[in-house]
């Protein structure tokens, strides 16, 4: 069967996506993530294992809605800083990235059976911590920095890019630059504290802007990650041409700030339904939202409730 690979910022469908892989694996899997990291997984019998048990969790949700998947890597955490920490070296890490993604090709046969495409995105996480800005880099700089990664990506043949998690717009746009370079499509995915804002203290508005401005390349869409609805519900409600530029939400299944959510030793799962309602709001904001999908403590419970309460709506709609 010959399918067709079209990607988000090309189709009017909705696409699902996955949840919160790290949150999973520490909090229902019981498993240890050094650093959060869950490519060291990759080179474990027990670790590929759950993976896979982890990414057909998704693919059964994307199947029961007929709908395309797009799976992302186990690579947030594999760049060069957190590699260096857990011993990795520059080939090492080489050699995970493709393996990530061929892993994830793997799975299409199977998945590709339903009529829909299954989408391989290369993750990348910020160089620093997820939930603050800290030492920040001028784009060229990131650029540098993560372009080895993507590099890999585009050799094992990755779909696109998705830097998630990112916190200031200077390594936003180094990423786009980088992708560009190699030829694929790239998105940007930024992360919000409970007042809508980037840990850098930017509006989403200005970040989005400054980006499309100053990449070599725009990003092919963003998205918001790693943040509870409720969060960025304010900077939605100003309204503004940035927001068509939103195509996809991760969201956490926690209200939680980061900085709560850091210390906190227990896993806040939220409310699965109530998570699912909130995407009412989204949708009426966000006019081209087409990527669904959940971040920290969400797991298929939540991603499928989303899911289905959204699908639900459109069918509504198009009756």
């Amino acid at each position: 069967m010959s399918i067709e690979r079209v990607l988000p910022h090309n189709s009017d469908r909705m696409f699902v996506t996955d949840g919160g892989l790290e949150t999973t694996l520490v909090f229902h899997e019981e498993l240890e993530l050094p650093e959060f990291a869950a490519f060291v997984l990759l080179e474990q019998k027990e670790g590929l294992e759950t993976l896979d048990k982890y990414f057909h969790e998704y693919m059964k949700i994307a199947r029961s809605v007929n709908a395309p998947l797009i799976l992302e890597s186990v690579t947030w955490r594999a760049n060069p800083d957190w590699a260096t920490k857990l011993g990795y070296s520059a080939g090492q890490l080489d050699r995970l990235h493709r393996f990530s993604v061929e892993m994830l090709k793997q799975l299409r046969p199977e998945f590709e059976e339903s009529g829909n495409p299954l989408i391989v995105s290369g993750c990348i996480g910020p160089r620093g911590d997820g939930y603050v800005a800290g030492e920040m880099m001028d784009p060229e700089e990131a650029k540098l920095y993560h372009q080895a990664q993507i590099n890999s990506f585009r050799t094992a043949g990755a779909d696109l890019v998705t830097a998630i998690t990112m916190t200031y717009e200077n390594e936003a746009i180094g990423i786009a630059d980088a992708a560009a370079e190699a030829g694929l499509p790239c998105v940007i995915s930024f992360t919000v504290e409970t007042d809508g804002r980037l840990p850098s203290g930017s509006k989403l508005a200005d970040a989005i802007a400054r980006v499309d401005a100053e990449a070599e390349a725009r990003p092919a869409y963003y998205m918001i990650n790693c943040a509870h609805p409720t969060h960025f519900a304010e900077a939605l409600s100003e309204g503004s041409d940035w927001q068509e530029r939103v195509q996809g939400t991760r969201v956490n299944a926690s209200k939680m700030s980061h900085e709560e959510l850091d210390e906190s030793e227990v896993l806040d799962e939220g409310d699965p339904s109530e998570l699912a309602c909130d995407h009412d709001g989204l949708l009426a904001a966000l006019p081209n939202l087409n990527v669904l999908g959940g971040c920290c403590g969400t797991d298929e419970r939540h991603v499928e409730a989303i899911v289905r309460r959204v699908f639900e709506k459109a069918q509504a709609r198009g009756a």
